[in-house]
């Protein structure tokens, strides 16, 4: 199996306990978060080689957060330890039909402050196959847009596979004004997955993608392929929220030359879904490493996005036996 290697800003992430609410919740839960920073833990904790880029303060705050990638087994040496902050974001779970809230406090955070330049791609994509980005890293400002084409251009120029998560974060381009459409253009044009959906595609192309169902998803497939032509995989998840505690989820990858689909699964009790799309992603991408067909890699990201909807915290802590035993239908203790 090739290198992963992921780009992105590790956060720290505060939530709100139990089924409070920020304002009043008597404490805060701390865990290390980042789209990006899962989806490498996620991978690693597979058996996929992967390895992490990104800056972090020299502080106890930033060792910690190498440390959570150390432990899953994901390459550091790409992690730049520079004076400054974490960035930090905020969670308000949700509750029967409160939904989840998110509030961001990234601005001017040691990632945000990195700038062309400040890495060494020779030696930060040394060895490997792929490249993983998301949308968030463009939506912190224009260095950062920057930046993710840098990154991007890099791993064309050494004929890199690149993937890409449209994580499209709206919050933040409004903070600094941004027109997200031209620059993530740019990015997806050098991907060959592309994790997105229809609104990701009408986003992208200035369009709303019309119909309904599995024949909207692949009407924005076909429009996402005719758009950007080093696009072979298209890969996402449809959910149905019945209740914060509920959701039915399934998963679709569209190839060029055709689709596959899995079943909705019941997600019930639900103790934390942030980090599931980290988490397909991932199942997808370490399933396609072990060249496993694409409605298996399907099956693979769903069920660990499946899985991390048990689990408290940003990242998958799930492996492959996690997997075999969802897809077989082990629900009873393992003895």
């Amino acid at each position: 199996m090739g290198l992963t290697v992921c780009f992105g800003e590790l956060l720290l992430r505060l939530s709100a306990q139990g089924k409070h609410l920020l304002g009043s919740t008597p404490a805060l839960d701390l865990c290390i978060g980042g789209a990006e920073a899962n989806v490498a833990v996620g991978m690693a904790l597979l058996g996929s080689p992967t390895a992490m880029v990104s800056v972090l303060p020299d502080n106890d705050l930033g060792r910690r957060a190498v440390a959570h990638l150390a432990a899953a087994g994901v390459g550091t040496a790409g992690v730049l330890q520079k004076p400054g902050r974490m960035g930090l974001y905020m969670l308000t779970p949700g509750a029967g039909l409160r939904a989840s809230d998110i509030l961001y406090d990234r601005a001017g955070s040691a990632f945000a402050l990195a700038r062309p330049g400040d890495f060494d791609w020779q030696a930060c994509l040394a060895g490997a196959t792929r490249l993983h980005l998301s949308g968030i890293t463009p939506a912190l400002g224009p260095e950062s847009c920057e930046l993710a084409l840098e990154a991007a251009a890099a791993a064309e120029a050494r004929g890199i596979a690149i993937s890409f998560d449209g994580n499209f974060r709206g919050r933040l381009w409004q903070a600094w004004g941004g027109d997200p459409a031209p620059i993530l253009k740019r990015l997806v044009a050098s991907a060959d997955i592309l994790f997105g959906n229809h609104q990701d595609i009408g986003l992208l192309l200035g369009a709303a993608i019309p119909g309904e169902g599995e024949a909207r998803r692949r009407a924005a497939a076909d429009a996402a392929f005719a758009a950007f032509p080093k696009l072979k995989i298209m890969a996402s998840t449809a959910r149905q929220v019945l209740d914060s505690d509920r959701n039915l989820l399934s998963a679709r990858m569209d190839m060029r030359d055709g689709a596959v689909q899995t079943g909705d699964v019941l997600i019930a009790g639900i103790v934390d879904r942030i980090g599931a799309g980290d988490a397909f992603a991932a199942g997808v991408l370490a399933a396609l490493e072990r060249g496993l067909a694409p409605q298996e890699a399907a099956e693979w990201g769903l069920a660990l996005a499946a899985l991390k909807h048990s689990l408290p915290g940003d990242a998958s802590q799930f492996r492959v036996e996690d997997i075999a035993a969802f897809r077989a239908g082990g629900l009873d203790v393992r003895r």
